[in-house]
């Protein structure tokens, strides 16, 4: 037994804390320039239900986008203008729990709610700095409550809403302090309600309560593990670990729900796995992750794989088994 124990200890030894962590392989992509079904021109925010589909933000052709976890395509809804249903700039998209669709209408300033087939529910905001109103909102995130929460980008907070619209509470203002913002572009929320907010132009992600309060902060600008230029896009899986689209660094990182930086995947070019300018990012309840490139026009997928680490010889093996 205690030859057993020494065994393990020495496997755990030769496995440090980052080995434990899942680099996502590249799996497939979808998507190209233009304004057909399946074309994309500015692809920004993405989403997915809790069947596995996945909803585009397709910013410049004013429409979502709808397709199967694998790229197959099953509707659009949307144009250009501010009536309803109408959109201005889709930039962010959610979806929460029962299907329904909420939409940042980033240059009509509103969020709008739809069916998970594009019907039409209703809408809240308007142009302004007061409870409910938006400058430029970029982001939205559901919880498992169904309480809504929007990035306002120029307004640099985070607004707080029932499924409804109805306003609940705000946060943040202009700056480089805990709670402040400079571009809050991106915004995801965990399964024990905590916020992550990308500060894109602070280089940096804030973690908040559900109603405000500032609970941490991580990232500074660079291109190290851990560091940021520019980032985007947020996502939270089923653990906590959050995804970033880091866009000036065309890749993607992951951390702990505390900060810890675990992996990255990508570099800049057009081949499967790499990015020209990673923006919206969503993850699946199988744990697939998919990546909006703003600049290519497509939606890479990628899944689970373990990064190996050390490898471990079986004569060392058979040495510390003895």
């Amino acid at each position: 037994m205690k030859r057993l124990l020494a065994l393990v200890a020495f496997l755990v030894a030769l496995l440090p804390a980052a080995a434990l962590s899942q680099t996502p392989v590249y799996l497939t992509q979808w998507g190209s320039p233009g304004t057909g079904s399946g074309q994309f021109m500015l692809p920004t925010g993405l989403a997915t239900d809790a069947s596995g589909n996945v909803y585009v933000a397709d910013m410049r052709n004013n429409r979502i986008q709808k397709f199967t976890s694998n790229g197959g395509f099953l509707a659009e809804w949307g144009v250009g203008g501010s009536g309803g249903g109408q959109f201005n700039e889709a930039a962010g998209v959610a979806v929460d729990a029962s299907g329904t669709v909420y939409v940042a209408d980033r240059s009509n300033n509103r969020i709008q709610k739809f069916t998970g087939s594009g019907a039409y529910l209703g809408q809240w905001g308007s142009g302004g700095t007061g409870n409910g109103q938006f400058d430029g909102p970029f982001a939205v995130a559901v919880d498992a409550t169904g309480f809504v929460y929007v990035a306002d980008v120029g307004n640099n907070r985070i607004q707080k809403f029932t499924v409804g619209g109805d306003f609940v509470t705000q946060w943040g203002g202009p700056g480089r302090g805990d709670g402040m913002f400079n571009g809050p572009y991106g915004v995801a929320v965990d399964a024990s309600g905590f916020v992550y907010v990308v500060d894109r132009f602070n280089n940096r992600i804030e973690k908040f309560t559900s109603d405000g309060s500032f609970v941490g902060k991580w990232g500074a600008y660079g291109s190290g593990n851990g560091q940021l230029s520019y980032p985007q896009g947020i996502a939270v899986d089923a653990s906590g670990t959050q995804y970033v689209t880091d866009e000036d660094n065309r890749r993607v990182e992951a951390f702990t729900s505390g900060g810890a930086y675990l992996t990255q995947w990508g570099t800049q070019g057009t081949g499967n796995g790499q990015f020209s300018w990673p923006s919206g990012i969503a993850i699946d309840a199988s744990g697939a992750v998919y990546v909006a490139d703003f600049d290519l026009a497509t939606v890479q997928k990628f899944g689970a794989g373990v990064t190996p680490t050390r490898t471990i010889s079986w004569g060392r093996l058979k040495a510390a088994y003895r």
